[in-house]
């Protein structure tokens, strides 16, 4: 019981499945791509420093470390972006997520300016993708860290799944806490 207990907390929303193209679900995605910054800037309304300071579960990073890593997370996702459209099968360049959430400015600096810069990018980067064709999210970029090609599809998807998992690990632990 415990292990499916810490399963849930961890993929609250289910694990990323690629899922192939239809109109119907890259308009879901972009409105994901385009809403999340307003979604995770509501669910994060009137919490106190400490309530920012807590792990969403034992053992996971805190509610502050989680809003400055979507906005790493989607800043290296916009640029992967662009770099896809731009180029043939750019390769990427991973990035060590658990070193980036422990360095000064995730404590430093006011989850609010993470939650500024993810309107200011989210606008840009759906702006960048939403009249795509099906073609174009055929281009692809290599991730060497995983040693595998990836569509602009697949990091569509992965990407939309990436800002409601961590929306409702806040949500998760808001409702735990009857914050």
């Amino acid at each position: 019981m415990e292990a499916q207990l810490q399963t849930d907390l961890r993929y609250p929303v289910g694990k990323y499945e690629i899922k192939p193209y239809s109109p119907e679900l890259k308009e879901k995605w972009l409105r994901d791509i385009q809403f999340l910054p307003t979604d995770l800037e509501m669910v994060l309304l009137n919490l106190d420093e400490y309530q920012l300071d807590t792990p969403y579960r034992e053992g996971g990073w805190s509610v502050k470390q989680l809003v400055h890593h979507v906005a790493d997370s989607h800043m290296n996702a916009y640029t992967r972006f662009k770099l896809a459209l731009t180029e043939d099968n750019p390769t990427i360049k991973p990035y060590d997520e658990k070193g980036w959430a422990t360095l000064d400015d995730v404590y430093a600096v006011p989850v609010n300016v993470s939650i500024t810069l993810l309107h200011a990018l989210h606008q840009r980067w759906h702006a960048a993708i939403r009249n795509l064709s099906e073609e174009r999210f055929d281009r692809t970029v290599y991730h060497p860290g995983n040693k595998i090609k990836m569509s602009l599809w697949q990091l569509l998807g992965m990407y939309a799944w990436h800002g409601r998992h961590h929306v409702a690990h806040i949500t998760a632990l808001r409702n735990r806490n009857n914050w």
